[in-house]
């Protein structure tokens, strides 16, 4: 079954993409959702005229994201949270803590973009997360987590 994605969906594709998910996948979960459409005739002809419309939009969003990049890249993010004496944290820094931490260097990421590894953090120091900006762009950055 084909359908066109509406949504971006981890691990299926991104918005705007035709996708073929098994039958059961896009009628019981993707297409109540909202996350796809059918892939009918007509629908596929809409997808290529709205795809063309977006073509030339394309470069400037692009280019807006790379420079994005870039700052996430050179960025030094801290992000203050209580501690006890031995390092470990009082409760665990996730992905909302690291994105308000980026809002307040100049940086708007959204938290569902946002990826740690190694979560949940619950100790003092550095840690490496990614940033899906954009389909062709994934971004992987430093930041480090320090006690009050």
């Amino acid at each position: 079954m084909e359908v066109i994605l509406k949504k971006n969906v981890d691990n299926l594709g991104y918005t705007n993409d035709v996708v073929v998910v098994k039958p059961g996948y896009g009628r019981n979960f993707l297409i109540p959702q909202g996350y796809a459409v059918l892939a009918t005739a007509s629908a596929k002809k809409a997808h290529a005229e709205v795809m063309k419309q977006k073509a030339h939009k394309e470069s400037k969003i692009m280019a807006e994201v790379q420079e994005l990049g870039t700052q996430l890249e050179a960025s030094a993010v801290k992000i203050v949270t209580k501690a006890g004496d031995k390092g470990k944290i009082f409760g665990s820094v996730n992905t909302v803590q690291l994105s308000e931490a980026l809002k307040g260097e100049g940086i708007n990421v959204d938290r569902k973009s946002l990826k740690i590894k190694d979560e949940p953090i619950r100790e003092i120091g550095t840690f490496e997360a990614t940033a899906n900006l954009h389909k062709d762009v994934k971004v992987s950055f430093k930041f480090e987590v320090v006690g009050e």
